[in-house]
């Protein structure tokens, strides 16, 4: 009896060889769209709590993804270092350490979760509600969907670390497939969950939590058979040595670190962005406009940069690992012109059809719809200035510089904006657009530090020096 063996799926050496316009857009396209459609789960979390719960579900909703991001950026640096790692291990041709690498993140972040993330987020979710001045109707929404969220977060973890680690092998569409199962078996479970559905229990707000957690841990199930079953670019294996190997989660930290402090201070700064809203005399309305606006609406344009930033990541570290920088440069300018076109198309909604992209979140309270309205002129400019900055983001971090980016998005994110609202309110009453223009002057900020940093080309230099373990020859 013969057996037969599924080949190993091999690299994809385009990436390195080929046209690049065509690299950037056949990473980037199933990254956005991915983006987008995952985007949906959000859309429809906002709008059956904003039906259900009223605003203050929204508000609720978008203060604990706020704070949840916070905690979890930590655990998800590992992937920025995996990222790293991988790309430069498939530019230059060496698919060993790119499945061993993968595994390594694996084992960390399972680590992380369960020792750091979980029990701690548990704990600790009342103290961080009231750090950003929640209100009461607020917190006592936020509080279960925010500790649900601590202890069930596993599952999108892990489909984050396999997305992550496909497209930096260049292998944007197996992410793409996984997002779209995700995404609809969230959308349904949330449907479930928050109406109440059958004998399920009507949960509103907790149950966006419920449905976000199931849906994640039946698709991480689903991408981990895929890693062992060898049909994808990345695959674990019998002969692989299964024991933790710490020269590689070294690097994975060396490399990610920086990136997981960058989302840290990011949404400090955004946490504290909304310790200045709950000081408006409308603090609950201008919350539900930014957690609407700012946290859903303005995301169509950081979804499809965040795409483009991660397929700049993977052509500059990929052409990079094979000794090929004028193309990682090409690259990166490639993403910011996609970029560019999308931002000023979405943003020319923002400023034609306001009214009704609030309408479709259950927003009719005449002082929420108006602040929400404000707010979208001021994103519609910032999404021009906030996609170049990620693309050219992406291009330093596929890199290895991981660093420049964090300075850059203390002075942007932090400095600038903080700042500003500080000074503007010891000298009189804060208002909505002055947190709306601290946010926009920021972007500004970003974008001008990142290109400057990026054409400084010290990238060039940055060396990955990883000895992974030969595993012995086992059937």
């Amino acid at each position: 009896m013969t057996t037969t063996v599924r080949p190993a799926k091999q690299l994809d050496r385009s990436i390195v060889e080929g046209p690049l316009s065509r690299a950037v857009w056949m990473l980037a396209w199933p990254t956005v769209l991915q983006n987008l459609i995952g985007g949906l789960q959000g859309i429809v979390d906002h709008a059956l709590v904003g039906h259900l719960v009223g605003y203050a579900g929204n508000a609720a909703i978008g203060v604990a993804i706020q704070i949840f991001i916070v905690v979890i950026a930590f655990i998800m640096s590992v992937f920025s270092g995996m990222g790293v790692l991988v790309a430069r291990f498939a530019g230059a041709n060496e698919p060993e350490k790119v499945n061993r690498t993968v595994y390594q993140a694996a084992l960390a972040a399972l680590a992380l979760w369960a020792l750091v993330l979980a029990p701690l987020g548990w704990i600790l979710a009342p103290s961080l509600l009231g750090a950003v001045h929640a209100a009461p109707a607020v917190q006592a929404q936020a509080l279960p969907f925010l500790r649900i969220m601590f202890v069930g977060s596993v599952g999108m973890l892990l489909f984050f670390m396999v997305s992550g680690a496909l497209r930096a092998a260049g292998d944007a569409r197996t992410p793409l497939r996984l997002g779209v199962l995700l995404t609809v078996l969230n959308i349904a479970c949330n449907i479930v969950f928050i109406t109440g559905v059958g004998p399920a229990p009507r949960l509103g707000t907790a149950g966006a939590a419920v449905g976000t957690t199931v849906a994640g841990l039946t698709v991480s199930g689903i991408a981990g058979y895929l890693l062992l079953s060898g049909r994808l670019a990345v695959r674990w294996h019998r002969g692989m040595d299964w024991r933790p190997d710490w020269g590689i989660i070294r690097a994975l930290f060396r490399f990610g670190l920086p990136t997981g402090v960058q989302g840290i201070a990011m949404n400090v700064a955004g946490l504290l962005l909304l310790r200045f809203i709950g000081s408006l005399g409308q603090s609950a309305q201008a919350q539900a406009a930014y957690a609407v606006g700012y946290t859903e609406l303005f995301s169509f344009i950081t979804w499809t940069s965040v795409g483009l930033m991660s397929a700049g990541a993977t052509v500059a570290g990929q052409n990079l690992g094979a000794q090929r920088p004028d193309r990682t440069v090409h690259g990166v300018r490639v993403a910011a012109g996609i970029g560019l076109g999308l931002a000023a198309t979405i943003g020319l909604l923002f400023l034609t059809i306001p009214r009704a992209l609030l309408g479709l979140f259950g927003m009719t309270d005449p002082v929420v719809v108006t602040i929400g309205v404000q707010l979208l002129r001021f994103l519609s400019v910032s999404g021009l200035f906030v996609t170049v900055a990620l693309a050219y983001t992406g291009g330093l971090q596929g890199t290895g510089d991981t660093r420049s980016p964090l300075y850059i998005s203390i002075a942007s994110q932090i400095i600038v904006p903080l700042g500003l609202c500080s000074v503007i309110q010891a000298t009189r009453e804060l208002q909505p657009a002055d947190i709306w223009t601290a946010i926009l002057l920021g972007h500004i900020t970003r974008c001008a530090l990142s290109v400057w940093r990026f054409r400084q080309g010290k990238w060039r230099g940055i060396l990955v020096e990883v000895e992974a373990r030969v595993p012995s020859a086992r059937t």
